[in-house]
């Protein structure tokens, strides 16, 4: 339990009049996650903590001095560069890995810049992405982490030839649903537990 950080947290979201879903919007995580940390049952790392300050418009020196980065956690991430792909399927990919820490990220660098500063066991990529493409991001990730389990998400089912080749897990049909995530834990390059299914 961190019941410093939970109170300083939840402290500074009252202030700003923001509820627990709306910061759970604001920086891309399910209100589930909001209500754990500000119960003090789970501590978000140093790179969310930063996305916090900014959205709570606070010294990030004084969320940080309130938690510990914690490597307990695998964490697990999904880029999407539209808002309402990462509404609908952060909460399937925390329900199926409620062991995980689950990141959502619209924007392809935030992703990166994540990767290299906590280890990301787990990377849902949207294989058309503003700027880019989750066939070169895959490729990044690897760079970063070789370890790093990659699983591309698209509607258009005549991408996954072209995603086989880059060192990917697997390949998902747009929507996510429970059942097609935990079948594609069965098949990942570098297993991990994920609290739900052993993945």
């Amino acid at each position: 339990m961190n019941q410093y950080f939970s109170d300083a947290l939840k402290k500074l979201r009252t202030e700003k009049g923001l509820s627990q879903q709306a910061l759970a919007d604001k920086v891309y995580v399910t209100r589930s996650t909001v209500v754990r940390w500000e119960s003090g049952s789970r501590l978000p790392d140093a790179s969310m903590i930063s996305r916090l300050s900014e959205v709570l418009d606070t010294d990030v020196n004084l969320l940080l001095s309130a938690a510990a980065q914690s490597d307990t956690k695998p964490n697990v991430i999904l880029v999407d560069d539209r808002k309402l792909i990462l509404a609908g399927a952060l909460p399937v990919l925390e329900e199926v890995m409620p062991h995980a820490t689950v990141t959502g990220f619209t924007d392809a660098s935030e992703a990166i810049k994540f990767a290299k500063a906590n280890r990301v066991a787990l990377a849902f990529l949207d294989i058309e992405l503003r700027n880019t493409s989750g066939l070169e991001l895959c490729r990044e990730l690897l760079k970063i982490n070789l370890r790093t389990n990659v699983v591309y998400l698209t509607a258009y089912s005549e991408y996954a030839f072209d995603a086989w080749g880059t060192g990917a897990s697997g390949f998902l049909l747009k929507p996510l649903t429970p059942h097609s995530v935990r079948e594609q834990l069965k098949n990942l390059r570098h297993p991990f537990q994920t609290g739900g299914e052993s993945a």
